[in-house]
């Protein structure tokens, strides 16, 4: 098992758009990608949304995501939520194995 946190930096004035396109048109789609949602965050002094995911391994998560990169209807949500620029200025992704067996994620 393993765990990808995305930190996602939103351009000056758009953090609430980030985090309306995540929940109304992002999360939704993870299941049908294989993509398994453990938590999603906002950064209380920035308001920078993050997230955890879970995969079986590092083949899944690729597949995963190139899955969820090819959707159709992700590509037409994405371009209508930017029509007057990107969202998102920055993400930063860190792909992570537990250290301790037997936490609650592990």
């Amino acid at each position: 098992m393993l765990y990808e946190l995305r930190v996602y930096e939103h351009v000056d004035g758009r953090a609430d758009q980030v985090r309306e396109r995540f929940e109304r048109e992002v999360a939704p789609r993870f299941p049908e990608h294989g993509i398994e949602l453990l938590g999603a965050f906002t950064d209380a002094e920035t308001g920078m949304l993050t997230y955890l995911t879970r995969f079986p391994d590092d083949e899944a998560r690729k597949a995963a995501w190139a899955s969820f990169g090819g959707d159709a209807g992700w590509k037409a949500a994405k371009a209508a939520s930017e029509v007057d620029g990107p969202l998102i200025s920055k993400q930063r992704m860190s792909v992570l194995t537990p250290v301790i067996p037997g936490l609650p994620i592990s």
